[in-house]
């Protein structure tokens, strides 16, 4: 676990890690070799019912890619995080994280696969977190395109070596990152992502 400060702490290709996030401490994620996707989710600390909403979030945004300036809200409607930095421009909360099923339903792949979900439960776990409280994450440096249709399409992320994300917290959280374990939202590699803790003014 990450305490704050300026103490980077690398995510193993295809793990995660989950951490407490005080209200204005900073997280920060960074990319440090290019197109690797992150998931986040979060869980107010002490109400495991108050989660990260993909759906309140793209509602009161108004839109489905965020960025700077953006609030990520609760399912009970409260702000979670605010986004005060980005590299990038491209984070979404469009796909659920992937899977064991994912893989075997999309991929038709055999045996054990990690994923992100499961890095998710193993990162939760130490907070009493079960399987069923996880929702949609929001993926960061994510590139969905859709078409006019309505189609999706997973495309390599647009994040370069050392771009970064920061969201301040609004409330004291309990949070778990990864990085992600789908070869399709990675241009086909698997690569760590950093995250550091700031503290709140130190950003």
């Amino acid at each position: 676990m990450a305490g704050p400060g300026h103490c980077r702490t690398r995510i193993a290709p295809q793990s995660g890690a989950g951490f407490r996030l005080r209200k204005g401490e900073v997280l920060r994620v960074v990319d440090p070799d290019g197109e690797q996707v992150s998931d986040l989710f979060a869980f107010r600390d002490g109400e495991p019912a108050c989660s990260l909403s993909s759906g309140r979030t793209i509602d009161y945004a108004g839109k489905i890619y965020l960025t700077t300036g953006d609030v990520l809200w609760s399912n009970d409607s409260r702000p979670m995080f605010t986004i005060i930095a980005d590299d990038v421009g491209r984070h979404d909360f469009l796909l659920t994280p992937c899977s064991q099923e994912m893989f075997e339903i999309l991929y038709r792949h055999r045996g054990h696969h990690p994923s992100c979900l499961e890095n998710l439960l193993d990162a939760f776990a130490p907070y009493g977190i079960r399987p069923e409280q996880i929702s949609t994450t929001f993926n960061i440096f994510m590139r969905v395109d859709v078409a006019p249709d309505g189609a999706v399409a997973v495309k390599p992320p647009l994040s370069k070596a050392g771009d970064r994300i920061e969201l301040r917290a609004e409330m004291d959280l309990v949070c778990a990152l990864t990085a992600c374990s789908a070869e399709g939202s990675n241009n086909g590699t698997f690569k760590p992502i950093d995250f550091e803790i700031l503290r709140a003014g130190a950003a």
